[in-house]
């Protein structure tokens, strides 16, 4: 692969609510037994990318022990490999990442250690499969300064909290709004972008002399009509979770069977750290209809249409539906959960209910399992 890989997962978004309190939104749990990042992980390593740094800062403690090996995503090698970069003091700096562009100048030097001539740009919170070579071969094709992996939205989707673009007849983006009020396209920037690497130095460095420090608004939006910045069409599966609907809509979609399948069995895989946990255990009392049950759950009761994570132990008598409970979870007994976010290593006492009857609720309790 001619590309090393930048993975943008050191933000911090407060639509999350509760859920991003104890981690990075790269790191939430997806899909029963997934990372958010092992997908952008999984991407690169599947597309043969050897060298992939990850830019963390936010509540990057869960995140970092994640990525401590770097051996489930196959990039455990002598050449390359997986770097991991939080902000850092030094005689000349004493920042945190002020934005995307200052996070990448930040760490600049790696920039420029590297050999490959290009470079892949995207963010940690989307779940997608997608071979870069190909939008690579696009962007040479094109002879493109930037090029931006875009995607047409259903014409009843919130996009006002994506960059919207619009295209010419030859896919070359003319317009490029973030985040609008109004938006004049249903085709958004899936944060995902192609760059010469030699370009990109030269565009931090100048962001960096003027004081800028985002990479959408001071490098796509500013040098629209001054490079030849082309969009990449994906027609595959893409979901974003920065809020805890989209999060909550995207983990309710692997229970579809056409979704499971594709991103379960088909080929390309999608790789994450291992668990060594026992095979879920389904007592006598147990109901469970169309949802996911993760390794390690011990369940007494009923379950429909919702997806439990790791460790999760429901008691007796419980009815749980349309719900996410995430890791290491204790529901007591005669519980009602309905359309609610259970966070993880939480205590549900018994005889409790739990409704979410105006959307989505996050439910967050103390553990009392390991109280000190």
């Amino acid at each position: 692969m001619k590309a090393l890989g930048i993975i943008l997962a050191g933000g911090n978004n407060s639509r999350m609510q509760d859920l991003s309190k104890k981690r990075a939104i790269a790191a939430m749990p997806v899909g029963g037994s997934y990372r958010c990042i092992d997908f952008a992980l999984s991407n690169m390593s599947n597309s043969h990318v050897q060298t992939v740094a990850v830019l963390t800062q936010y509540n990057s403690r869960s995140l970092n022990e994640h990525l401590s090996s770097s051996k489930w995503w196959d990039f455990g090698r002598k050449q390359g490999g997986l770097f991991t970069f939080t902000p850092t003091i030094t005689a000349d700096n004493s920042w945190w990442y002020r934005g995307t562009a200052d996070a990448m100048y930040q760490n600049i030097d790696f920039l420029k250690r590297q050999h490959e001539p290009y470079v892949i740009i995207t963010g940690g919170d989307c779940v997608y499969k997608l071979d870069y070579n190909k939008v690579l071969d696009y962007h040479i094709q094109k002879k493109a300064d930037i090029t931006v992996v875009c995607k047409d939205m259903p014409s009843d989707a919130d996009i006002s909290r994506f960059g919207v673009v619009r295209m010419n007849e030859d896919s070359r983006i003319t317009e490029f709004e973030e985040k609008p009020m109004v938006a004049h396209s249903n085709t958004i920037s899936t944060g995902i972008y192609i760059i010469r690497r030699r370009q990109l130095i030269e565009m931090l460095e100048r962001c960096q002399e003027e004081g800028r420090y985002d990479f959408v608004t001071d490098i796509l939006i500013r040098y629209k009509n001054m490079k030849r910045i082309y969009g990449y069409k994906m027609t595959e599966y893409w979901s974003n979770i920065s809020t805890v609907d989209s999060y909550y809509e995207t983990n309710m979609s692997f229970l579809q069977p056409d979704v499971r399948q594709y991103f379960f069995r088909d080929y390309p895989l999608v790789y994450s750290k291992i668990a060594d946990c026992p095979p879920a255990k389904f007592n006598t009392g147990s109901d469970v209809h169309n949802s996911l049950v993760s390794s390690g759950c011990i369940i007494n009761s009923k379950i429909e249409n919702s997806i439990l994570f790791r460790n999760v132990f429901v008691g007796k008598n419980c009815v749980i539906k349309n719900s996410i409970i995430l890791n290491d979870v204790y529901i007591g007994d005669n519980t009602h959960i309905e359309n609610c976010i259970v966070e993880s290593r939480g205590t549900l006492k018994a005889n409790t209910y739990y409704c979410g009857d105006n959307g989505v609720k996050v439910v967050l309790e103390h553990n009392e399992r390991y109280m000190i």
